[in-house]
C-alpha cells in the first residue's frame, strides 16, 4: 500500500480473503511455475507462451511494491484474483507435464480433426 493509504479490509468478493503477503505469495507461485515450465521442451507452445506471461508478471512483482499499482500494471483484477490465477496456472503446468501435449499423437487424428469449421459428413 502507498504511504498514508488505508489497509484493504475486504476484496468484496465472496470467499476471497485479503492477501496478507501478496508479493511473497506470488513470488513463490511464479518460481514454482517456472520450475515446472523448465521441465518442458523449449519448443513447447505452452512453455513459451506461459513463460512470457509469468516472467512479465514476476518482474512487476519484484519492481512494484505498492499493491494498488501492481494490480493496475498486471491488469487482471485484484491482487487476490491474480494469486488465484497463479495457483490455477501452477496446477495446469503440473498437469501438462503429465499430459505431454508436445509429444506426437499415438495414432493419426481423425480426418477433419484440425479443420474449422468442421466439414459435414
Amino acid at each position: 500500500m502507498a504511504s498514508g493509504a488505508t489497509k484493504k479490509l475486504t476484496t468484496k468478493l465472496t470467499g476471497l480473503a485479503v492477501a496478507k503477503h501478496p508479493h511473497h505469495t506470488l513470488s513463490v507461485l511464479y518460481n514454482k511455475i517456472q520450475r515446472a515450465l523448465q521441465q518442458m521442451p523449449e519448443q513447447a507452445a505452452y512453455r513459451k507462451h506461459t513463460s512470457e506471461v509469468i516472467d512479465a508478471r514476476f518482474k512487476l512483482v519484484n519492481e512494484i511494491k505498492d499493491v494498488d499499482q501492481l494490480e493496475q500494471k498486471i491488469g487482471c483484477g485484484q491482487i487476490e484474483e491474480v494469486i488465484v490465477q497463479a495457483e490455477n496456472e501452477l496446477v495446469l503446468a503440473r498437469k501438462m507435464l503429465g499430459w505431454k501435449p508436445w509429444e506426437p499423437l499415438l495414432r493419426a487424428a481423425p480426418e477433419g480433426q484440425w479443420q474449422w469449421p468442421p466439414t459435414k459428413p
